[in-house]
């Protein structure tokens, strides 16, 4: 069953903003995995591709971020965030058994015990695992619940890429969301994790019909990347059965849990399925916690 989770977090002292790249936060999820199972954290850690898990990057409550007619969640910082503020941070699990083993974590968290960021103490105060009006990124569903819910019918797909998202092809990195980058990333998580085989052959049937989406630099890693945010929304054409209409709705809404492209444990890639009748910016920056 995948997970979303959102942890409230409250910082006892400032955070520095060196600390919270995508590579120090990939090592707080290790540090709260081994408090209860080092074996588990040291598997996740060796892990290549398709790690069991993403995060994202560390968030200000009731802050977005908006440049060139588009928002998005915040994925760098440039100055250090104050004690006292409040942040929150997600981390999504993909492994139908990651949730139970970490199941001590989850029960036994005490809001009063200080986990470290660098120098920085943090306070766990409260874990979101279900949808919440102001919190869109928590949630939680069984793999056979999400294809079984999933529509027949519905031939348009709409993503926010609220994070930069980037794509491997070949030896190289490719910011354009083509249909072959999105999908594939997508069904070879869903293959991986769910236990239900959907055929690489669900992406010809796509194609593009909307997109409102720029390239952003993330700077935070050994070496710069470009990523894609933004809007696109896909149509699904041509004489496609029930079957992979139904499959291919399946992944969008997959796609909340297990992001896009590369570096997803990092906190890049991160998507959310919308209302393809919120085309404006605007109205899709509504729907950002």
């Amino acid at each position: 069953m995948p997970h979303s989770l959102v942890l409230n977090i409250l910082p006892k002292s400032p955070i520095p903003p060196q600390f919270l790249t995508g590579r120090h936060l990939h090592a707080l999820f290790l540090t709260l995995v081994s408090a209860v199972d080092k074996d588990l954290s040291d598997y996740l850690h060796n892990q290549t591709n398709d790690k069991a898990f993403t995060l994202s990057p560390w968030q200000i409550a009731g802050q977005r971020r908006f440049e060139h007619g588009i928002y998005s969640l915040e994925w760098e910082h440039q100055q250090p965030i104050p004690a006292g503020t409040q942040c929150w941070w997600r981390i999504s699990l993909l492994d139908d058994s990651l949730f139970s083993q970490l199941t001590k974590l989850w029960l036994n968290l005490n809001p009063q015990h200080p986990w470290h960021l660098g120098p920085a103490d943090l306070l766990i105060t409260s874990i979101l695992g279900t949808p919440q009006p102001a919190q869109p990124w928590a949630s939680f569903a069984p793999y056979a619940t999400l294809y079984e819910m999933a529509s027949e019918t519905d031939r348009q797909i709409a993503f926010n890429f609220t994070t930069p998202a980037t794509f491997r092809q070949g030896e190289s990195d490719m910011a354009l969301p083509t249909r072959e980058a999105v999908f594939h990333s997508l069904i070879h998580r869903w293959n991986k994790y769910s236990g239900i085989e959907f055929s690489h052959d669900l992406s010809e049937k796509i194609f593009p019909s909307f997109f409102n989406i720029r390239t952003a630099v993330v700077s935070n890693y050994k070496s710069k990347l470009i990523g894609c945010i933004g809007q696109i929304s896909y149509r699904i054409l041509g004489a496609a059965d029930t079957l992979a209409i139904k499959q291919i709705n399946a992944l969008a809404d997959f796609a909340l849990y297990a992001g896009v492209g590369r570096k997803t444990p990092m906190g890049m890639g991160m998507v959310r399925r919308v209302d393809p009748n919120q085309k404006t910016s605007k109205q899709s920056g509504q729907n950002y916690a």
